[in-house]
């Protein structure tokens, strides 16, 4: 009997990754409109999840409205919660129930353009030597904020760079909210470890997939300040960040 061979599969033939972008939003309903079929056409095999927190503006009733419709689109509504890290939280949680292979996360009020999304995910999903996080970045060669007065921009470096160097994370933008994450890593990580509720929950989130040996990388993007809506990242927010920082610091 003439012997068997066995040949790989050929790679159209082996499955695509199961991707989900999450969006975090509250009082984003003149934003979302017009940010969701950017994201949809962007990542045409993706699916989103809208994580809401009971915005008063109607962005969560909007949402789920769409998810109606398109079989693509789902929401989580969160009652009586706020904040970036906890809706973040929600959207890791659900994207592991689902069985999703890669989580990408950016912006609801249009500051992250949708069309770099498969920038990531093409990083992510390379066939050699592809990092479990591709940060979106700001602050490498190429990157670019437009439309920050000089004192937030200062602002933001300072953070960044105290956060960096203090926490020895291996990335240059570590406050940004535009990555790609590699659902296996994430899976390792008790979210229940995760304290920060708001946007320190960035940072915090890098610093357990740091100490946990996954692989980092960075890609060039534009940031555009919101042309719409209100910035969440008061003063208040970001006195809240630095207190999270020197926790960690501590920890």
């Amino acid at each position: 009997m003439p012997a068997v061979t066995e040949s790989a599969p050929s790679e159209s033939a082996l499955p695509s990754p199961r991707v989900l972008v999450v969006v975090c939003t509250y009082n984003e309903r003149e934003n979302l409109p017009t940010l969701l079929p950017q994201i949809l056409a962007a990542l045409p095999t993706a699916d989103v999840l809208v994580v809401d927190d009971d915005s008063p503006d109607g962005t969560g009733s909007w949402a789920e409205q769409t998810a109606e419709v398109n079989p693509r689109v789902a929401v989580i509504v969160r009652k009586d919660e706020r904040g970036l890290g906890g809706a973040l939280k929600a959207g890791i949680r659900y994207a592991d129930e689902q069985g999703y292979d890669f989580l990408l996360n950016l912006d609801g009020d249009q500051s992250h353009r949708p069309a770099d999304l498969p920038r990531l995910l093409a990083l992510a999903t390379a066939e050699t030597d592809a990092p479990d996080i591709v940060v979106g970045s700001r602050y490498v060669a190429d990157g670019k904020i437009e439309g920050w007065p000089l004192h937030r921009r200062m602002m933001s470096r300072m953070v960044n760079g105290f956060a960096t160097k203090i926490l020895r994370l291996p990335v240059k933008d570590c406050s940004g909210a535009f990555r790609c994450y590699r659902m296996a890593s994430l899976r390792r990580i008790p979210l229940e470890s995760i304290r920060s509720d708001g946007y320190a929950m960035l940072e915090e989130l890098l610093l357990a997939l740091h100490r946990d040996g996954a692989k980092f990388a960075e890609i060039p993007i534009t940031f555009n300040d919101r042309q719409v809506g209100e910035s969440k990242l008061t003063t208040r927010e970001t006195i809240r960040s630095v207190r999270s920082l020197l926790r960690m610091i501590i920890r």
